[in-house]
């Protein structure tokens, strides 16, 4: 089923159930390890999630917030390899419901290749990709790969694009746009206020796309503005900062607060 067409599906079901919006949640490869992030996805797909970010590791990820950095070069460091994350993406769409997006940097596209890194991405189950130090002026030839395999480019849009890059960023968009709540990298929280809901408001004037909202989602006050105003929310370092401090369980209290 294509991203389009699953997430529409989902969006009926999400206003069905009550649930203010759609929830995406993330993980990075191997980080603290593969065990313990197959524990937390079960977590995460016993709350219904409906799309999961699998990172790729990679040693400068420049638009992630501290604790992100940390699991990226911790991975790195305990020897995580693109091949293991390729291995661990295939397990994980064989077994559970949520859609799979890959999120990870330009350099491991490029070393692997363009068509070759597509090819498994699709092989493996995923859906899509996030790559957000990919200038779309640069991502022609990926982009064409990406659309012949049904492979969805999720872009980016940040409240420092003026109108016309927001044009010119939807053209290049499938699947969802990625809205970034403020300025900066992710991790420290965000106030969900009338400039956060203006600019989903300017990105919504150039695509009909699902919009999801993301940096500093911790509360489910979070989740119901983002209902109001977009489509999908997306939890990152909160949910990993419940994991580090209790585990499974610290997932399943913070989970339960976000979504009661």
């Amino acid at each position: 089923m294509p991203l389009n067409q699953y997430l529409a599906q989902q969006k009926a079901k999400a206003s069905n159930s009550n649930r203010p919006a759609m929830i995406m949640t993330h993980v990075v490869c191997g980080y603290p390890s593969f065990e313990a992030n197959w524990k937390a996805l079960e977590v995460m797909d016993s709350f219904g999630v409906d799309l999961v970010e699998l990172q790729f590791p990679f040693s400068e990820p420049s638009a992630d917030g501290p604790l992100f950095v940390k699991a990226n070069q911790e991975a790195i460091r305990s020897g995580v390899h693109v091949e293991d994350c390729f291995e661990f993406m295939a397990k994980v769409t064989a077994k559970f419901s949520f859609k799979v997006v890959m999120m990870g940097y330009y350099n491991t596209v490029f070393k692997t290749g363009h068509r070759n890194f597509l090819q498994r991405l699709k092989n493996a189950g995923a859906h899509g990709f996030i790559l957000p130090d990919l200038p779309v002026e640069e991502a022609a030839e990926l982009h064409s790969i990406a659309k012949e395999l049904e492979l969805a480019p999720i872009i980016l849009m940040t409240p420092t694009n003026s109108d016309t890059r927001l044009a010119e960023l939807a053209k290049s968009a499938d699947g969802f746009i990625y809205t970034v709540a403020r300025k900066g990298v992710t991790g420290s929280g965000t106030d969900m206020n009338a400039e956060v809901s203006g600019f989903i408001e300017r990105c919504r004037a150039f695509t009909d796309l699902p919009l999801a909202v993301g940096f500093g989602v911790s509360k489910a006050e979070d989740v119901e503005f983002i209902g109001k105003h977009a489509d999908i929310a997306v939890i990152g370092t909160a949910a990993l900062k419940a994991w580090e401090e209790q585990g499974a369980e610290g997932l399943t209290a913070f989970f339960t607060q976000l979504l009661h």
